[in-house]
């Protein structure tokens, strides 16, 4: 591992990056973290400590009580809102600028990184911030919820459907779409970032290897050792606020020699 933070390349992983044609970044909740969004599991706070986040994230239990999921999907929306991106997330922006073929898979379900103005984002858990009936899978827009009453509130498409958030839930199949194009594009790729995921979801955790063996060259950004980190080319060990400032300080100054 390289030791000087203001180089945190090696000269031959950074030239890989200077000559990529297609970049490919898959984000997790590390990066979230960062702009003061609780993980998944540390989410479960104050009233919501007695569940677990299978008891709140299923069809099973928005079947069985669909105001409550609602609520605790509430709450976490509001965290969201108030949250906005950081460094890392405007670092992405400034690569992309260098590298007009990056494209970001997130695993993240807050927009952060359309917010912070990443243009290729494909979001394989969804986005919490979105509606979808619960019957049609139909999106439901603000406005609708805004008139409407009840907790959830009721579909516009189905006459017993209900809101619910356009997210992935425990048991449900990943957006057919987003995972086409997250595979397309770790297959297409010759550089690829893990930043902030703990490379234990599946099937997200499969996409950097795929790059890999696609020929791909892997940098790991995290604070922590993960199962990706022996398959690396190089692991940045920190958070990705700090290591994509240091990414980009480093491409610059390449850049004017």
């Amino acid at each position: 591992m390289n030791s000087d933070p203001e180089s945190p390349l090696p000269e031959s992983v950074l030239k890989r990056l200077l000559h990529a044609n297609s970049v490919l970044v898959l984000t997790g909740a590390g990066m979230s973290a960062e702009s003061g969004i609780p993980t998944f599991r540390d989410a479960q706070t104050g009233i919501w400590a007695k569940f677990s986040p299978e008891q709140l994230a299923t069809p099973r239990a928005f079947a069985s009580d669909p105001g409550r999921v609602w609520s605790w999907y509430e709450d976490r929306r509001n965290k969201v809102r108030k949250a906005q991106p950081h460094a890392g997330h405007s670092a992405l922006v400034q690569l992309e600028a260098i590298f007009p073929g990056l494209t970001v898979v997130t695993q993240n379900v807050d927009g952060l990184h359309q917010l912070s103005g990443s243009s290729h984002v494909i979001e394989l858990h969804g986005n919490i911030l979105r509606s979808v009936c619960h019957l049609t899978s139909k999106p439901i827009d603000d406005e609708w919820l805004a008139r409407s009453k009840g907790c959830p509130p009721p579909s516009p498409w189905a006459e017993s459907g209900l809101a619910r958030p356009d997210v992935v839930w425990f048991g449900e199949a990943l957006p057919a779409g987003a995972m086409n194009m997250a595979v397309e594009a770790a297959i297409r790729c010759d550089f690829c970032f893990s930043i902030g995921t703990t490379s234990l979801v599946q099937p997200a955790a499969s996409l950097p290897i795929l790059a890999l063996e696609h020929g791909a060259c892997l940098v790991e950004i995290n604070p922590l050792e993960t199962p990706l980190s022996l398959h690396a080319d190089h692991c940045m060990r920190g958070t990705a606020s700090e290591q994509m400032a240091n990414l980009l300080r480093q491409i610059r100054h390449a850049d004017q020699k």
